[in-house]
């Protein structure tokens, strides 16, 4: 009796095994994922779209540097086997058209984000470390930094959903349109507070990924290094610049970018008697952020916040 009651149990546990299994499975599958997008922003408007985060999968791990990501094996599986496979273009995506080659993938499931905006060309600002220069231009890939941007974003992910789910087309665009909506909002937020401020100057003591905010804001901006850089060490005449920068614009903020240590920002903030402050770029979010489902809305609605207090 006692074995049978045993045996009874243990089917039991196993049945309740393979179910958690199943309901699980696509969070421990990438290739379960019907839509994958390299970094966070690709991610969070595909949600947004879809209104189903279980259907759409982020290559770049939380709280990982995006720009020096490369695909796993099981990474390019999934993007195989994706529906549509997003991606942003650019430096930090340079393995993605080797990958799209060499496995055949049709244009037709691939979404290639500075497709829909009018590119800028990176920009060597004055007093910024110096990087090698390759033998062609190359375009800023930080498109989606301006909100207005986004939007256009969010509806060319839409209009491709909805073509390969006609089924579903009208929920995407109501989807599309609510998220929408709430980043009009926060673009006319951002304009008000542009427009008050006394200073209308951003100086980074760190990499810039800001130039098209910049530049739908009326902003002028002073950094270490471009925004693909992979330097850490600011020289000492650019340090002095940019103290000597914030000195005399009578900035009160040296801006940092998230996921960094902040310590050239904090040099330099400390040599100048001004405050460190993030401006969040979205390139990535946290571990905790990403369960928590942070959006790009809500980091957007956070820098609002820091330049309103910054650049007062």
């Amino acid at each position: 009796m006692k074995q049978l009651i045993k045996n009874i149990v243990m089917l039991v546990i196993s049945a309740i095994g393979i179910i958690a299994f199943f309901i699980l499975w696509p969070k421990f599958n990438p290739s379960a994922a019907k839509i994958i997008s390299t970094n966070f922003v690709g991610y969070d408007f595909a949600r947004a779209v879809t209104g189903d985060a279980e259907r759409v999968k982020m290559l770049i791990k939380p709280g990982t540097e995006l720009h020096s990501y490369e695909p796993s094996p099981q990474d390019i599986v999934a993007i195989q086997d994706a529906e549509l496979f997003i991606y942003n273009g650019g430096e930090s995506d340079e393995w993605v058209e080797r990958v799209l080659k060499d496995n055949n993938i049709p244009e037709s499931k691939t979404l290639r984000l500075m497709d829909y905006v009018d590119l800028k060309a990176e920009e060597a600002k004055e007093g910024m470390e110096a990087e090698e220069e390759g033998e062609e231009e190359e375009y800023d890939e930080h498109v989606w930094t301006s909100p207005k941007n986004a939007m256009k974003l969010i509806d060319a992910i839409c209009d491709k959903l909805a073509a390969i789910h006609a089924d579903e087309s009208e929920k995407f665009h109501e989807n599309a349109h609510n998220y929408n909506e709430r980043l009009k909002d926060i673009d006319e937020n951002f304009r008000s507070v542009v427009e008050a401020a006394p200073r209308k100057e951003l100086i980074f003591g760190d990499r810039f990924p800001f130039r098209y905010f910049v530049d739908e804001y009326g902003l002028d901006y002073y950094a270490a290094f471009p925004g693909c850089s992979d330097q850490t060490e600011a020289s000492s005449s650019t340090v002095a610049f940019l103290v000597d920068k914030v000195k005399s614009t009578g900035a009160k903020a040296v801006f940092k970018i998230e996921l960094t240590n902040g310590q050239l920002a904090k040099t330099i903030a400390d040599e100048s008697d001004a405050k460190v402050y993030e401006l969040n770029a979205a390139h990535n979010i946290s571990e905790e952020e990403y369960t928590s489902g942070r959006t790009y809305a809500d980091i957007m609605e956070k820098n609002v916040d820091t330049l309103k207090e910054a650049l007062y």
